[in-house]
């Protein structure tokens, strides 16, 4: 039976995940021999939004592809560079006329594989289309390219959203990988349709740390209600979190699907 694997990491927070990433892609290619390695590079420029170096880093070390979210665009210096000249979409439920693509048509080993980046509503300051309209209007539309992969990395807050959405794209597509929230949940699955599923993939980044960030200025920040920086220290034990997932080819559909917690000092 001919199948795809994948290898899909939770957001990169700052310096620390991304070295530490480094520090474990290797022996987890080698171990799992991906044909595809994606992963949320939203907060890889220290917390917030991503250039053009560190995409370069992250393709020497081995990522083939970048998904995204609500901080995206928080570093503008060369943000069209990075959409027109390397592989990375942006939630596709952005305003028309954003910078970038929502998802990405690709070619891997003579597979067809649709990527597709989605954003929830639910606790979210800004104003995002609605994603199970924008999901099914997408969907139809890409029915004509015959994807025999499909992956949507669905960047929300609230666990029921994200579990709504995944019964809502159960059977029509292969993956559905929740992240945003830098906390990896024990949920990963097969919906009863075969869609892998997990609410959240996790992050790479700081264990010791709140999602990624020092806790110092943060605990200042809920105890006193002030607003203090957010701070990346540059060292630390990471965890690398992400799914492995290996798809059949002919059906579209997950065979087997793996939680990944790796951990390394940086």
């Amino acid at each position: 039976m001919p199948s795809f694997n994948i290898l899909f990491f939770g957001d990169i927070v700052g310096k620390p995940g991304r070295r530490a990433l480094a520090a474990k892609l290797p022996a987890l290619k080698k171990k799992f021999h991906p044909d595809l390695v994606i992963a949320n590079v939203e907060n890889s420029a220290h917390g917030y939004g991503v250039t053009e170096r560190i995409l370069i880093e992250l393709q020497e070390v081995g990522v083939n592809f970048f998904t995204s979210g609500n901080h995206v665009f928080k570093n503008p210096t060369d943000i069209k560079k990075v959409f027109h000249d390397y592989p990375i979409i942006r939630p596709a439920n952005y305003a028309p006329g954003t910078e970038g693509k929502g998802y990405k048509l690709i070619e891997v080993n003579g597979v067809k594989v649709l990527i597709i980046n989605m954003m929830g509503q639910v606790f979210m300051k800004e104003e995002f289309g609605n994603p199970f309209k924008e999901i099914d209007k997408l969907l139809k539309r890409q029915v004509k390219y015959h994807p025999q992969v499909t992956i949507i990395d669905f960047h929300a807050e609230a666990t029921s959203e994200k579990r709504c959405f995944g019964q809502f794209c159960d059977g029509r597509v292969s993956l559905v990988i929740g992240t945003h929230t830098h906390i990896q949940t024990a949920d990963s699955m097969l919906l009863p349709k075969g869609t892998g599923y997990i609410t959240d993939a996790g992050m790479c980044g700081l264990k010791n740390s709140s999602l990624g960030m020092d806790f110092d200025n943060i605990l200042k920040n809920f105890i006193n209600q002030t607003s203090e920086p957010k701070i990346i220290p540059d060292h630390g034990i990471c965890v690398i979190n992400g799914i492995f997932a290996k798809i059949d080819i002919e059906t579209g559909k997950p065979t087997e699907m793996k939680r990944l917690w790796e951990e390394v000092e940086v």
